[in-house]
């Protein structure tokens, strides 16, 4: 996927690692705003990830929990919510687990399926992480205008609509 050739030398001290000292720069005007543009979108999805809970984290599962009848969910609703592999799913269960935020237990109607439970503990843990995304979200975008945050929404979803495209 590298639009580069693939070039083994060392960089100059104190220099960008992510740019061979031989290898020049973004080959066009448009190809620099390119790689601006993208270097802008990983920061924040780096950010978002870190600070904003995450997609398939602790944040985001027990918020969903805290959101559903009796804070409950099968582990398989869970799963495809949240598009997990069930090895991935049961990682991020167990440490819930062992920290007290859930309880797994078996259905009765069908031994094969787990219930995931929402604990007091894991109730207290989504209200204080859902008031925190709350606030990240009304944060996030200060620095826009009502319109600019309008057109950022119709430019992302103009790239999204894109980029999916490109993967068929």
């Amino acid at each position: 996927m590298c639009d580069e050739p693939l070039n083994l030398c060392s960089h100059e001290p104190g220099g960008d690692p992510s740019q061979p000292v031989d290898i020049p720069e973004a080959v066009s005007a448009e190809d620099k705003l390119a790689k601006r543009i993208l270097s802008g979108l990983g920061f924040c999805g780096h950010y978002m990830h870190f600070h904003g809970g995450g997609v398939s984290g602790k944040a985001p599962i027990i918020c969903l929990l805290a959101k559903q009848p009796g804070g409950e969910m099968s582990q398989q609703e869970l799963g495809m919510h949240f598009d997990l592999k069930p090895g991935s799913l049961s990682e991020i269960l167990s440490k819930l687990e062992v920290n007290g935020l859930i309880e797994r237990s078996r259905n009765p109607k069908d031994r094969r399926q787990l219930t995931i439970r929402l604990t007091e503990t894991g109730r207290e843990n989504a209200r204080i992480d859902q008031a925190a995304r709350i606030r990240f979200r009304e944060r996030a975008f200060s620095a826009l205008t009502h319109d600019e945050r309008e057109q950022l929404a119709e430019m992302l979803e103009k790239i999204r609509v894109t980029w999916e495209e490109l993967d068929d």
